[in-house]
């Protein structure tokens, strides 16, 4: 019984015996009687995290090698960009410099005044061409030419007598000095500038009513002294017939406050179409020749629906 426990306390004094070369590692007894051999599977556990932290730090070297990169990058692409700024900031002053030489020299350029003379003006900085015409004429940039409107006319020498029944004895003798307005009509007398003469003189009366009376002139060359009488129904068909003649006068407006006229090509107004009480006094005026042309003496009676007027006038020259 006594040789039981020593043998046990031998078998813990002593170490475990060597494993031969070559052969089988002895098997240890673990205090709790089961076999070491299912305890060796744990320790491959720090194998594999020892891999794991071994590729984070290679991943985390990366990404710092790429930011210093990045970096780089952005530090040759800002001093690439300050390089291009500062060339532009340089080259900019000379810039401004050239396009203000070049509008000083478009704007000190005179065009010759020669008929038929074609200007071509090219930009030094943009390359574009004009092209200018000394016939052209501001208003002809809308393909129209515009006549030159006539000069302003001074307004002409008015005044009245009361020798009205001595007048008409008088003009009733004389030929083509008295002839009838009829209701709705305009009488337009024409006459011309004389070449011995330097102004015109009119008077003029009616019988027992007013009428209208205006003066205009027609900056024209005359090629006879001789005075003509033209009649129409109505002042816008004296209007309509002129056009077609020579685009003209258009009077518009109130015989009762005065026609107002448009000024067209050639035409000029010197006193617009008023109601007068030539049936009154005999009127009369005069107006010193503004150059060559045709004086237009105007009787309305466009107004009146129902009465015929008897018109006495007389017209002539003074030198």
């Amino acid at each position: 019984m006594s040789d039981v426990p020593a043998a046990a306390a031998r078998s813990r004094s002593e170490p475990p015996a060597a494993a031969a070369p070559g052969g089988p590692a002895p098997r240890l007894p673990s205090e709790n009687g089961e076999d070491s051999s299912h305890k060796t599977e744990p320790a491959d556990q720090p194998v594999d995290s020892l891999e794991s932290s071994t590729l984070q730090s290679g991943l985390q070297v990366g990404l710092l090698e790429n930011a210093v990169t990045t970096e780089d990058s952005k530090a040759e692409a800002g001093t690439l960009e300050d390089q291009k700024v500062a060339e532009v900031e340089e080259k900019l002053p000379d810039q401004i410099q050239s396009l203000k030489e070049e509008a000083v020299r478009i704007t000190n350029y005179h065009v010759p005044q020669g008929a038929g003379d074609i200007v071509m003006i090219q930009s030094d900085h943009t390359g574009a061409v004009d092209i200018l015409s000394a016939e052209l004429e501001t208003a002809d940039l809308l393909g129209e030419q515009r006549k030159a409107q006539p000069p302003p006319l001074a307004p002409p020498t008015m005044w009245t007598t009361e020798k009205t029944k001595e007048f008409k004895a008088k003009m009733g003798k004389e030929k083509n000095c008295q002839m009838v307005v009829k209701r709705g009509e305009v009488v337009t007398v024409r006459v011309p500038t004389h070449p011995d003469g330097r102004c015109i003189c009119w008077e003029f009366a009616t019988d027992d009513y007013d009428i209208g009376f205006g003066v205009y002139f027609d900056w024209t060359t005359v090629t006879s002294t001789a005075i003509t009488v033209q009649v129409s129904e109505s002042s816008d068909e004296e209007d309509e017939e002129e056009e077609e003649e020579i685009e003209g006068l258009a009077p518009v407006g109130d015989v009762e406050r005065g026609s107002k006229s448009y000024l067209r090509n050639r035409y000029g107004e010197i006193m617009p179409v008023y109601r007068r009480n030539s049936h009154r006094e005999v009127q009369a005026g005069s107006h010193e020749y503004p150059g060559e042309g045709i004086y237009l003496l105007k009787f309305d009676n466009s107004y009146s629906l129902l009465r015929n007027k008897t018109l006495f006038f007389h017209v002539y020259y003074t030198s």
